[in-house]
């Protein structure tokens, strides 16, 4: 059985793994009910991520997206639908 996929489960892994300056984790799946991917209940599926690392130092646009898709590639795994990034 899957575990829920929440905005404070996210905040954890991405602390955990990218140590950030600054990090905040929005559910934004009520928004989006009725699109694709939404589960239902408003809650679990589409999230929006401000973030800030030292990690990103150096890196592309890209790379830093892709940085943060592999922190949360369980999440992704167990159905986040849509991640929206915004690199401080």
């Amino acid at each position: 059985m899957s575990e829920a996929i929440t905005a404070a489960a996210i905040e954890h892994m991405l602390r955990e793994k990218l140590a950030p300056t600054h990090l905040e984790v929005m559910d934004e799946s009520a928004a989006h009910a009725g699109h694709a991917g939404a589960n239902g209940t408003g809650f679990g599926t589409h999230f929006r991520v401000r973030i800030a690392t030292p990690i990103f130092d150096g890196k592309s646009r890209v790379a830093r997206h892709r940085v943060v898709y592999d922190s949360l590639q369980h999440f992704i795994d167990q159905g986040l639908h849509a991640l929206a990034i915004e690199v401080l």
